[in-house]
């Protein structure tokens, strides 16, 4: 099955430790999923959140379709995700149980026809945290360019 990736949330691996990812379809009316298919879509302050037994999508925005009439979506509307209840009952008690999150990490097209979106539970870093990792990125930059120039110097 082919996907392409319409958005991601890059913030979100630098914010959050990802312990868990999920596969979400979501609903969206005619307008919008024109402008997702448009690539029109912001996941940077998004978040999933667990009400009864139906998991919703808030402050995601998709800005509205440009040959909409006054029929367009609102763009920071909340959005239903499609999960089996199981998943839903076993999220909403990992949330709250242990104080994590659901963040939206990438909403792709499958088959070039479903929206869906790659929900993470994930857990906050600390500012240390965040050192930490933008360290050992540096670091494996480091040794990949060293590998690069030793490779060039054997050729």
């Amino acid at each position: 099955m082919e996907s392409s990736v319409v958005a991601r949330n890059r913030k979100a691996r630098h914010e959050y430790f990802i312990i868990e990812t999920v596969e979400a379809g979501m609903v969206l009316t005619g307008t919008e999923i024109k402008s997702v298919r448009a690539g029109k879509i912001n996941l940077k302050d998004g978040y999933a959140k667990i009400q009864g037994s139906e998991i919703w999508l808030n402050n995601v925005h998709i800005s509205p379709f440009e040959q909409g009439t006054y029929f367009n979506h609102e763009p920071l509307r909340p959005r239903k995700l499609l999960l089996n209840s199981g998943e839903i009952r076993r999220l909403g008690s990992r949330t709250r149980e242990k104080g994590l999150t659901l963040v939206p990490l990438t909403v792709y097209l499958k088959q070039n026809r479903w929206a869906k979106v790659e929900l993470a539970l994930v857990k906050g870093k600390t500012g240390s945290d965040k050192r930490e990792t933008i360290a050992e990125r540096d670091a494996r930059r480091d040794m990949e360019k060293a590998v690069k120039e030793r490779r060039r110097g054997e050729v």
